[in-house]
């Protein structure tokens, strides 16, 4: 199972395994506090896109088209397939920063995972 949860949420042993998928960690939480379990950075939109999006909700649309996108690149295959593998009989929570909870790569990459 896959689940999305933000990052300045209290941790719970309901999220099983927490990984953070922002390219850069997030604002003013300690790594004793975020309890990631592992950080896929590079599975995050790239550099180009993050900015292009600005997580401006009109933008969400053609931002989850492009990320997706991205996401059929080889080396985020990789990322994806371990993912997959991690969830396989496990809840695994994708963790993220953003303050949006409805427009976010983690909302696009969970639903890229249950197709």
């Amino acid at each position: 199972m896959i689940t999305i949860k933000r990052v300045y949420k209290p941790v719970n042993e309901a999220d099983g395994k927490r990984v953070l998928v922002d390219r850069l960690w997030p604002r003013g939480i300690s790594k004793e506090k975020a309890k990631i379990d592992e950080w896929m950075k590079d599975i995050a939109p790239s550099n180009e896109l993050r900015k292009w999006f600005n997580h401006d909700p009109e933008k969400f649309e053609e931002f989850s088209q492009k990320y997706k996108e991205e996401l059929k690149e080889p080396e985020k295959k990789k990322e994806l397939d371990k993912l997959i593998e991690m969830s396989d009989g496990n809840t695994v929570t994708l963790v993220y920063s953003a303050k949006d909870e409805e427009h976010n790569q983690a909302v696009v990459l969970k639903h890229y995972l249950e197709e």
